[in-house]
């Protein structure tokens, strides 16, 4: 094990920073708080923060529209700010991954209020500009995630921009050497930092269609998935031509490339395309483009057994020598207690789920409150800040639900979060009993059950690091073995609300462990019993 890179099998806790304490009293969470709740994210037993973007911004996407990539907006604090939080968290031997917004800008970014002026400026070509139709509209039928057309006009040059997402993102043209070195340029400042990684927002969005060709139309049956509405016209097509080119391939491997010039450091690459999974075993192989990458196969509503096991086992039939990282939550879907918990009550489901997560084969990102079982947030309309749900209120809400500010105590305004008047979004009425106070001193809670799972986990190669293989036990009942250098561990988690009993035979039976903190299972002869969402760790 201690000869694994850092990443391997690592627990990444993503910290949102807007939403997780707010040390100046403005209302906004800021990297101040982050460095005040370090001894918090530590008691965890993570190995990583991911940091979500504090980069200078105009925010209209909440800093996924960067202005500055070397600066970081008041918002949250200071260069000097980013440097002690660096420094305390190397004393606690925490890794640092931040965010990195590639594909796009925010279109108050130096560069593209240059690319706009006129076609002949020397950043003319550093944006995806196109010619309209002899009719006037757009060059294409690509459109935006956000709604409607991905192609804004741009009078000074009587010209179409391209942007995938918001109006105000405008996306890089990457067929530009020069706009590649100037990205990378911005990532090795960072490097340069000390930063221990980088998760690669969007990262197979970089490249678009030379040709521009049009996407095709997808039938209505083939339009659910991966944490788009279906009224949102987005699933209306395949996404053939706006991203994913093949190019893109090469770019990785620039990436690598650079990041290989500083040891210990990784890549975790945000994969959103028509075939997720053939995507994130192209995008980390042969040890030459991304360390790992994760895609939205399971932010969905899907939740079951089999789904998770075929899911798992289709990126592992591609994967080649790459590693896979897995997340059931972020700041883009509903929280997984309520997306995959519905109405379920207790602390057994979100402690069964953490544990999953942390025994699937792979690196995993966890997400702030996932590890309270915080459910999804109901935010009125006149309240909302995400320009995703207000464009498509009411049948879909949004990313609000998951931001809202992090509850730590039950007897503070906003829940100890901050001591404005008012927040940026409101703390929860229903994360009332949730706050990291209230489940600090019960030992059955969700908080105490993740931080005596990931801390136990630890002690076993095979669930970090190990292969894994899947068993049939029943349709309620995910199990599978892990096994690394000599050591196999049989694994098995009771997605349902009943306890579930189970035959094993013989490569299945041996030493049940225990303290793991989740409902505890039982063996006689041969037969297993797990408590509703309980799980086995047996020691073969």
């Amino acid at each position: 094990m201690s000869q694994l890179e850092w990443w391997r099998g690592a627990v990444i806790y993503q910290v949102y920073p807007r939403s997780f304490m707010d040390a100046n009293g403005d209302g906004v969470g800021d990297i101040q708080g982050v460095i005040a709740k370090l001894p918090y994210i530590k008691s965890l037993g993570v190995d990583a923060i991911w940091l979500s973007p504090f980069f200078k911004s105009p925010m209209k996407d909440f800093g996924y529209d960067i202005s500055d990539y070397r600066d970081v907006d008041p918002m949250f604090g200071t260069k000097a700010d980013f440097d002690e939080l660096m420094s305390a968290a190397k004393g606690m031997d925490i890794k640092i991954v931040i965010d990195q917004v590639l594909s796009h800008t925010s279109n108050e970014h130096p560069w593209f209020e240059e690319s706009r002026q006129d076609r002949t400026n020397p950043k003319a070509d550093w944006y995806v500009w196109a010619d309209a139709k002899p009719d006037g509209t757009p060059p294409n039928n690509w459109l935006s995630i956000f709604g409607g057309c991905g192609w804004q006009w741009e009078p000074r040059r009587q010209q179409y921009y391209l942007h995938n997402f918001l109006t105000e993102q405008p996306d890089l043209n990457f067929h530009n050497a020069d706009v590649r070195e100037a990205v990378l340029a911005n990532v090795e400042y960072w490097l340069k930092k000390g930063v221990d990684g980088f998760r690669l927002d969007a990262i197979n969005f970089c490249f678009h269609d030379k040709l521009l060709r049009d996407n095709p139309a997808k039938a209505p049956e083939d339009r659910k998935g991966r944490g788009f509405s279906e009224d949102n016209p987005y699933a209306f097509q395949y996404h053939y031509f706006n991203n994913t080119q093949p190019e893109n391939l090469a770019f990785m491997e620039e990436i690598r490339a650079l990041i290989n010039k500083y040891p210990g450091t990784t890549t975790l690459g945000e994969i959103s395309t028509e075939d997720s999974l053939k995507s994130m075993a192209e995008y980390t192989a042969d040890n030459k483009r991304l360390h790992m990458a994760y895609s939205f196969e399971l932010l969905t509503e899907d939740f079951s057994p089999a789904y998770i096991r075929q899911t798992v086992e289709d990126l592992e039939a591609n994967l080649d020598q790459g590693w896979p990282c897995w997340a059931i939550g972020n700041h883009d879907v509903q929280r997984v207690a309520t997306r995959w918990g519905k109405n379920a009550t207790g602390n057994q489901l979100p402690k069964m789920l953490n544990a999953m997560l942390g025994s699937l084969r792979g690196s995993l990102c966890t997400y702030q409150g996932e590890e309270l079982g915080l459910v999804e947030a109901d935010i009125a309309f006149e309240e909302l800040q995400d320009p995703f749900g207000i464009a498509f209120w009411p049948n879909f809400k949004g990313r609000d639900g998951c931001r809202t500010p992090m509850p730590w105590t039950e007897d503070q305004a906003h829940a100890g979060f901050s001591k404005a008047d008012k927040t940026w979004l409101p703390v929860s009425n229903k994360h009332n009993g949730f706050s990291v106070a209230s489940q600090e001193h019960d030992a059955d809670s969700v908080l105490n059950g993740y931080r005596q799972f990931y801390s136990w986990r630890k002690q076993y190669p095979a669930l970090v690091a190990g292969d894994i293989e899947f068993v049939d036990l029943n349709e309620n009942v995910l199990a599978f073995f892990r096994r690394y250098n000599g050591q196999t561990i049989f694994v098995a988690f009771n997605f349902s609300g009943q306890p579930q009993a189970v035959t094993l035979d013989q490569s299945m039976q041996g030493e049940l462990l225990s303290g793991h903190g989740l409902a505890q299972a039982s063996v006689s002869d041969g037969n297993l019993t797990l408590d509703a969402h309980g799980a086995a760790f047996v020691q073969i």
